[in-house]
């Protein structure tokens, strides 16, 4: 219980690391693991193949990538002890988590809508989401920012912290990258519809829980009977297994519309509607960004009580 205990106060450690200094602006170990798993594609990936071979391709180019990575995760428990290990996991969940991150990019866009500027407010929108910004309304601006937020707070917040708990360093690192590979790897279109198949189901394996941990976290702290019932009749409607019970239950928390038609450089994908009322607005970024900071205070709040209760219980309570 000792050893829960104290990777409670990790995560605590790098969430408020996380909030000091936010992501590192230079030397980002994601931005060398990018650069790496993009050499490894082009060398694999380099002209069209046979379905079969494609397949084979990707999960070979997975291993290759990962691999080295991890194996050095797994080798720092052995390397390092004492304070300098407590150190290593809280710099690796700090690495792989984007809590202030996400809040600058999502702010970015509410700031230049709130300003009238429509012209900066799809400039930054157009960092965080791959649709074409140019050709999005003011309300879809604010739409895609406030999808973001909530899907990537699964992915880059809550699951970081769910797979440190439950595999240690190891856990958050090979998450991150399997994330990673997904985010540049998992596009339906020729080059990548076979080649990306290993890394995305790998993605939606380790995401299939904490997209649902998000979800009742999201529920919990808005409108909880709208996003209940948000998430049981339209996350099924979504593509994504994850993206859709997080969404829905977000979009109904904060009872807003999201979802619809959508443009992007290929043409207008037609997506289901996800939550009930209003469209979004630049208010509604915000409601989206607190509604993630409150579910990290609720989730180290329960986490800290329950590992202490725990810990005083083996010892024994009280005298």
């Amino acid at each position: 219980m000792e050893t829960f205990l104290v990777a409670v106060l990790v995560c605590v450690a790098a969430v408020v690391l996380d909030w000091l200094l936010g992501e590192p602006r230079r030397w980002h170990p994601l931005v060398g693991f990018g650069r790496w798993a993009s050499a490894t594609e082009v060398g694999l990936n380099g002209q069209p193949q046979a379905v079969a071979r494609s397949l084979c391709l990707g999960v070979m180019a997975t291993v290759i990538a990962i691999t080295p990575v991890l194996a050095l995760a797994i080798a720092l428990q052995f390397w390092l002890g004492g304070w300098l290990w407590l150190v290593a996991q809280v710099a690796g969940v700090w690495l792989a988590m984007s809590l202030r991150g996400l809040a600058e990019h999502g702010r970015a866009v509410s700031t230049a809508l709130n300003a009238g500027d429509g012209v900066q407010a799809r400039t930054a929108v157009g960092w965080i989401v791959s649709r074409d910004a140019a050709a999005l309304s003011d309300e879809g601006v604010a739409a895609a920012a406030t999808e973001s937020m909530l899907e990537n707070g699964a992915d880059a917040v809550f699951a970081s912290l769910f797979w440190y708990l439950l595999a240690g360093l190891p856990g958050v690192v090979l998450h991150r990258l399997i994330n990673t590979l997904d985010a540049m790897w998992g596009y339906r279109n020729p080059r990548f519809l076979y080649f990306g198949r290993c890394a995305a189901r790998l993605d939606d394996l380790m995401n299939w829980l904490p997209a649902r941990l998000t979800a009742v976290t999201y529920a919990l702290l808005g409108n909880t009977r709208l996003a209940l019932r948000c998430w049981r009749s339209q996350a099924k409607t979504w593509d994504s297994p994850n993206a859709g019970p997080v969404m829905s239950a977000g979009a109904g928390a904060l009872g807003v519309t999201l979802g619809g038609p959508a443009p992007y450089a290929s043409g207008i994908k037609h997506r289901p509607m996800l939550g009930s009322g209003p469209g979004a607005a630049a208010a509604t970024i915000e409601r989206s960004i607190i509604l993630v900071q409150r579910g990290v205070m609720l989730w180290l709040s329960v986490l800290l009580v329950v590992a202490l209760a725990c810990s005083w219980l083996v010892s024994g309570g009280p005298g």
